[in-house]
């Protein structure tokens, strides 16, 4: 690592100077940070809600929600239901089923306990 440059500028504010490659890897680090916060934030409140008698998902799930799946994406790959399959029985159409499994659009309580079903988990898992 090099030394940073630092300037002042006439206003008295210290600006520092620093190769490329430096800030590159900082704004990586700084992203795995973002990241690794994420996940300690998920398993923090799945704890909680374990501890308060909340739901109780597979690991195979949560596992799924760490690596950035969304909680219905990760029950329906952990059934290992395709995603036509859950939509017909579900009735709803394949890529509004989509567009809820990627977080666009949040479904209604109805179209929620209709996946239930359809999943074959309580309704509490996807809420």
């Amino acid at each position: 690592m090099s030394a940073p440059q630092i300037i002042r500028t006439p206003g008295g504010e210290e600006l520092v100077v620093l190769p490329r490659g430096e800030y590159e890897a900082l704004l990586e680090r700084a992203d795995h940070d973002a990241e690794d916060a994420e996940d300690v934030a998920i398993y923090d409140a799945r704890k909680a809600e374990l501890s308060a008698g909340g739901i109780v998902l597979p690991p195979e799930v949560s596992a799924a929600m760490l690596r950035g799946e969304s909680r219905l994406k990760a029950i329906r790959n952990w059934r290992a239901i395709p995603q036509l399959h859950v939509s017909v029985q579900a009735e709803i159409g394949q890529g509004y089923l989509s567009d809820l499994e990627s977080g666009r659009r949040a479904g209604t309580p109805e179209t929620i306990a209709k996946l239930a079903q359809a999943l074959d988990v309580p309704v509490e898992w996807l809420s």
